[in-house]
């Protein structure tokens, strides 16, 4: 048997192996195809060659164009931004001192008048026969008094009679003066300068201290400003009350009239449950009567003035996540990133830099997006179009 196994096992080994069979999706790629790609890779070789050829060796960096400004000097206010409205100077009821007809009214309503001027005349006649009356009496009593003087002095009265008469001269003189002031009270006259109002009676009404007032007369010119300062602002309001360049400047918020500046008058002493705030008032001159009672104005309240502070327009100032900066152009037209400390926004649109900037540099005002430390500009000097501060409603910057 192993004979037999054996020769099978040569006789297994000369046998032909038989051939892998081909892949049926292969095909062979031809040599021309080979040829065809090597002579595009070689012109496109050439193209990117001469596109390199063509441009410049080193890319030039672009000039930003910006607008720019120095930074000035300036005496400014340091000052509150409020809401106030106006009140009467002065506000006078014209009330009737005597009982009578009206017989007379010699003002239109809602005229300016002056103090003296006649407003209503009550029917004078029973007043001036009660004076004239009371004038007879005072001068019978100064002859009877006369009369007992002569025969006082020649001691034919006693005294008990001289003083009588004393007194009864006294008493009739004081009667007439009386009488006359009641005659006077029919003529109702203005006891202030001002505006009147709608009058409140017509001729032939009878009137009388009891009556309501017939007529009110409110002084406009000065007028008060009254405003309220918020509780926080009190340690800086404290600071510099009572200083000399403390005032109230009032305005209308339509900007119609030129800003008014008057005295403070007036400070509460305690701040006001609920609302946090404390009432103040202005004294404001209105001698046009722009101003009216009632009425909504802006007041800017001045604590101080700030001698020769920085101010640059308050376009140049940027805030980024490490706060506030501005972009200062350097000699070569290069900027330079800044931080800054800001102030308050002064009239212009001029923003105060407390710190960070020096006067004379100069500052990019707009096109500052497209700018980074180091970046080259072409500078144009920067054009305020913005309208006046005092049109425009200020708004009250941190101090």
């Amino acid at each position: 048997m192993n004979i037999v196994q054996e020769e099978e096992r040569r006789v297994a080994g000369k046998a032909p192996k038989p051939a892998k069979p081909r892949r049926t999706g292969a095909q062979s790629i031809p040599r021309w195809a080979y040829v065809l790609f090597a002579v595009l890779a070689v012109l496109v070789l050439l193209r990117s060659f001469q596109r390199g050829v063509g441009m410049p060796r080193t890319a030039q960096v672009p000039v930003r164009p910006v607008t720019a400004a120095k930074v000035i000097t300036k005496d400014v206010p340091v000052y509150l931004d409020e809401i106030g409205t106006c009140a009467a100077y002065e506000t006078v009821q014209v009330q009737a001192q005597v009982s009578g007809q009206i017989i007379g009214r010699h003002f239109q309503d809602g005229a300016d008048v002056k103090k003296g001027d006649l407003l209503f005349t009550i029917d004078p006649r029973p007043f001036q026969a009660t004076l004239d009356q009371a004038k007879a009496q005072a001068a019978l009593d100064q002859a009877t008094l006369k009369r007992q003087e002569d025969l006082r002095a020649r001691k034919v009265i006693s005294q008990q009679d001289y003083d009588t008469a004393v007194a009864n001269a006294h008493k009739s003189q004081a009667a007439a003066e009386a009488a006359q002031v009641n005659l006077d009270f029919c003529y109702i006259k203005s006891p202030i300068n001002g505006r009147i109002g709608l009058r409140n009676v017509d001729v032939g009404n009878l009137v009388g201290p009891s009556t309501p007032p017939l007529v009110t007369i409110q002084g406009l010119d000065p007028i008060y400003t009254d405003f309220t300062v918020a509780e926080n602002d009190l340690p800086l309001v404290r600071k510099y009350l009572g200083g000399p360049n403390v005032k109230v400047q009032t305005y209308l918020p339509d900007g119609s009239i030129t800003p008014r500046t008057g005295d403070l008058y007036f400070i509460d002493n305690a701040v006001q449950p609920g609302s946090g705030t404390v009432r103040a008032r202005g004294v404001t001159p209105n001698p046009d009567r722009a101003l009216w009672p009632s009425e909504f104005v802006r007041v800017r309240f001045i604590l101080d003035v700030l001698k020769n502070a920085a101010l640059v327009p308050s376009q140049a100032v940027q805030v980024s996540q490490s706060g506030p900066f501005v972009f200062v152009v350097k000699p070569d037209n290069t900027v330079d990133l800044r931080p800054v400390k800001p102030g308050q926004r002064q009239e212009g649109d001029f923003t105060v830099i407390e710190s960070g900037v020096k006067p004379g540099e100069t500052v990019v005002v707009t096109g500052q997006l497209a700018l980074a430390p180091g970046a080259k500009i072409a500078p144009q000097p920067h054009v305020d179009q913005t309208p006046d501060s005092q049109q425009a409603a200020p708004s009250k910057s941190a101090m």
